[in-house]
Order: C-alpha cells, then sequence, then structure tokens
C-alpha cells in the first residue's frame, strides 16, 4: 500500500485541527465547522484520488531487467 495517500490525509487533518483551535476566539462556531468540513473533504477526496491513481500505476508490475554480462 502507497504511504502518500495516508500522509496527505493525516497532514491535511492535523492542518483542520490547527485552524479550528486558531479560529476559536475570532470566528463563530459555525463558520469554523465549514472551514474545518472543507479542508477535511480536500482530504479525503485527495487521500481517495491519490490512492487510486496511485494503485493504477503499470511500472511495479513489470520484471526487472536482467544484466548480461559479456565477459
Amino acid at each position: 500500500m502507497e504511504t502518500t495517500p495516508i500522509v496527505f490525509t493525516v497532514f491535511l487533518i492535523a492542518a483542520a485541527a490547527v485552524v479550528f483551535f486558531v479560529l476559536k476566539k475570532v470566528v463563530k462556531m459555525a463558520i469554523r465547522a465549514a472551514i474545518v468540513a472543507i479542508i477535511l473533504l480536500i482530504a479525503v477526496v485527495g487521500g481517495i484520488s491519490l490512492w487510486w491513481f496511485g494503485a493504477s500505476d503499470k511500472t511495479s508490475d513489470k520484471t526487472p531487467v536482467t544484466n548480461k554480462k559479456s565477459r
């Protein structure tokens, strides 16, 4: 399994938590929740798309090239 989608998702979840607590005293709860929901939506969609398109890579199915020594 590829780790890139997992790292991407975890990073954006952490960013959403930071945004939530930074905006705690500045913005009302509904706006804060909307901003965090948008960040989490981006995290989920981005993670799924990275996993989907990363899993369709056909280069891992190729057999390694054998080196023929001429000596």
